[in-house]
C-alpha cells in the first residue's frame, strides 16, 4: 500500500469495513436458518408420510406358502420398499439440515469476532494503516475469504496488491 493510501485511510472506515462484514454474515446466517427451516418442514412432511404408509400396513405380513408365478411382487413389499427409500431420503435432508447448522455456527462465530474487531480497532488503534495490518491478519487467521463468496475480503485484495507488485 502507498503511503498516500495509508495516509488518507482512516480507523473509521476499517472499523465500518469489519461492521459490514458482520453483517453480510449475519445475513447469510439468517438466510441459512431459512433455508434449514424449510428442510425441516420437509423432513416433517416425510416423517408424516412414513407414519401414514406403516399404519396402513397390515400387522402381520402373510408369508407366501409357494412362490409366486408373477414377476410383481406384492403390494406390502413395495410399501416396505418405498418407505425404505423415504426414510433414506429422510436420512439425507437431516444430514444436510446438521451441515447448515455448522455452517451457520461458523458464520456466527465469524461476525462475532469482525464486531469485536471494529470495537477493538475504534478504542484502541488511531493509525488507519494499523487497523488495516490488524484486520488482513486476521481475516488471514480466519479464513475469512471462504466465507465472502461475492465479495473481496481485505486479505484478497492485500494478496492482489502484492502479486501485483512483484
Amino acid at each position: 500500500m502507498s503511503e498516500d493510501a495509508a495516509d488518507t485511510l482512516a480507523v473509521e472506515d476499517v472499523v465500518e469495513y469489519c461492521r459490514t462484514q458482520a453483517g453480510l454474515l449475519s445475513g447469510s446466517v439468517a438466510t441459512m436458518g431459512e433455508e434449514a427451516d424449510d428442510l425441516l418442514d420437509e423432513i416433517d412432511q416425510e416423517m408424516a408420510e412414513i407414519r401414514s404408509r406403516l399404519e396402513a400396513l397390515p400387522d402381520e405380513v402373510e408369508a407366501t406358502e409357494t412362490p409366486s408365478t408373477a414377476d410383481v411382487p406384492d403390494a406390502g413389499e413395495v410399501d416396505v420398499a418405498a418407505i425404505e427409500e423415504l426414510q433414506e431420503e429422510l436420512e439425507e435432508k437431516q444430514l444436510l439440515v446438521e451441515a447448515k447448522q455448522a455452517r451457520m455456527q461458523a458464520f456466527q462465530a465469524l461476525a462475532a469476532d469482525y464486531s469485536e474487531l471494529a470495537e477493538e480497532l475504534s478504542s484502541t488503534v488511531d493509525d488507519g494503516e494499523e487497523a488495516l495490518t490488524r484486520v488482513i491478519e486476521f481475516e488471514a487467521d480466519a479464513d475469512a475469504p471462504v466465507y465472502f463468496d461475492e465479495r473481496e475480503t481485505m486479505v484478497e485484495a492485500a494478496a492482489s496488491a502484492d502479486s501485483g507488485t512483484e
